[in-house]
């Protein structure tokens, strides 16, 4: 196993229950503030399945880890969307439950 197929395998399970937890939350109650927490938290999956994919050289035409590749873009896009919306949607949430 390599370095980047284990890192990405740890990083799975944290992720993986922000998802869940935030999906739960969402299907609860449908609030802008818990979607916009279930986008995050699906940015951040697609971040750790580009790393995976990178690992197992699955999709070899996406150049995983190459500058200016598709897979690159990929994780970036998927980086930007997790830690910009879900500390926004968990902002919005707190202040929310605070005025209430």
């Amino acid at each position: 196993m390599n370095k980047t197929l284990a890192k990405a395998l740890l990083a799975l399970v944290p992720i993986s229950m922000l998802l869940a937890g935030s999906a739960s939350m969402f299907f609860r109650a449908k609030r802008a503030s818990s979607f916009l927490q279930l986008l995050g938290a699906s940015g951040l999956v697609v971040v750790v399945f580009a790393h995976i994919c990178e690992a197992l050289h699955l999709l070899p035409w996406m150049k995983w880890g190459l500058e200016n590749s598709a897979g690159h873009y990929l994780d970036l896009a998927g980086a930007l969307v997790g830690i910009t919306l879900f500390p926004l949607g968990y902002l919005v949430f707190a202040v929310s439950r605070r005025q209430s």
